[in-house]
This record gives C-alpha cells, structure tokens and sequence, in this order.
C-alpha cells in the first residue's frame, strides 16, 4: 500500500507534521504500507494561471513540479492533507497546490474522464490550529472534500487538533497523541490484509 502525506506547512517538524507521522507511523505499524512526505514548501509548484488549457486536454499546461505530484497522488491507495489553520483555513503552500488540481476537475467534471477510480482508494486531512473557535475548521474541510472528490479519492475524515500553536505542543500533549493514535487505528481497520 502506498501512502503519500502531503505537508502544507512551512515550518519543518511543526504540529501538523508531528500528528501526521504519528498517524502515519501508527498505520504502517499495523497494516504495513510504503509512506512518502512531500513538503510542498520545497516543491517548485507555480499558481494556477486560470489559463483554461486544461478545460481542453484534462492536463494542465504548466510543467513545474507539479507533473510528479500527480503521478504520485494517481499511485497513492491512502492520501493525507496535512496542514496548520491560517485565518480559518489551510496554508498558502496547501492551498496553491490544490489549487492545481483544477486539471483534474475538468478532467472529471468538463472532459467526463475520471483518471483513477477505485473504492479502496481514501483521503484525509489532518489540520493542527492555535485557537478553539467553533467554526475554525469548516473551511479546511470543504476545501479537502472538494480536493478528493476532483481526484475520484473517497473523503474519509478529519484528525483536527485545537489548541497548538508553539512547536512541539502538540508532541507533548498525550491526549492529543492517543487522539492521532485512535485516527490512525480506524482508518487502517479499513484496509484489512
């Protein structure tokens, strides 16, 4: 099983970064699996230019570092969203490379093509935030259901953490450790050997 955790944050060994391996490190623990970080900060990944190529071919025209990102998502059985909350919602880096998946909207949606359709295949998001507000992750949400649904990867679930702003405290919370931990248990009881 290949898992691909894509990172959204900006600062290395974060919050978010800390609950995903924890999450992560727990699944393979249990069901095995191949896991791959992406950093999107180290990726050369260029905004949309809403240049409306990829309403024709299902491709987007930009070559960046993209190209591989999508090989890599069109291989992945198991996908994770991993970023903190700015302002009620995902990061910069996260959101400019969703982004980029408009080519795979269209793809799905204008051209009638869906590029990997299979029910095993679920993604996750996994979102790390300072403050408790009621409504703080709604947006986040949204964004990675619509994010699943262009690429035909059924939405499993949230692991949202309130309460984490500083490096670390999210390492230091045991509650919110064996919080990640239960996450990680449900979703691998959906890949049985």
């Amino acid at each position: 099983m290949k898992i691909l955790v894509l990172l959204g944050s900006p600062r290395r060994k974060g919050n978010s970064e800390s609950a995903a391996v924890t999450v992560v490190d727990q699944i393979t623990a249990t069901i095995g699996g191949e896991a791959e970080y992406i950093r999107l900060t180290k990726e050369d990944i260029s905004p949309c230019i809403a240049c409306g190529g990829c309403e024709k071919t299902g491709e987007c025209i930009v070559k960046d570092g993209m190209v591989d990102l999508y090989d890599k998502i069109d291989g992945a059985d198991l996908l994770f969203l991993v970023s903190p909350t700015y302002f009620y919602g995902l990061s910069a880096q996260m959101k400019g490379f969703i982004d980029r998946i408009q080519c795979r909207w269209s793809r799905k949606y204008l051209l009638k093509t869906p590029f990997r359709k299979e029910d095993r295949r679920l993604g996750y998001l996994i979102c790390t935030a300072a403050t408790h507000g009621k409504k703080l992750f709604d947006g986040s949400i949204l964004v990675a259901k619509s994010f699943y649904d262009a690429i035909d990867v059924r939405y499993g679930g949230e692991l949202l953490i309130r309460g984490v702003d500083q490096r670390g405290e999210f390492s230091s919370n045991q509650e919110e450790i064996e919080k990640a931990q239960l996450f990680a248990r449900e979703i691998a009881s959906h890949f049985p050997d």
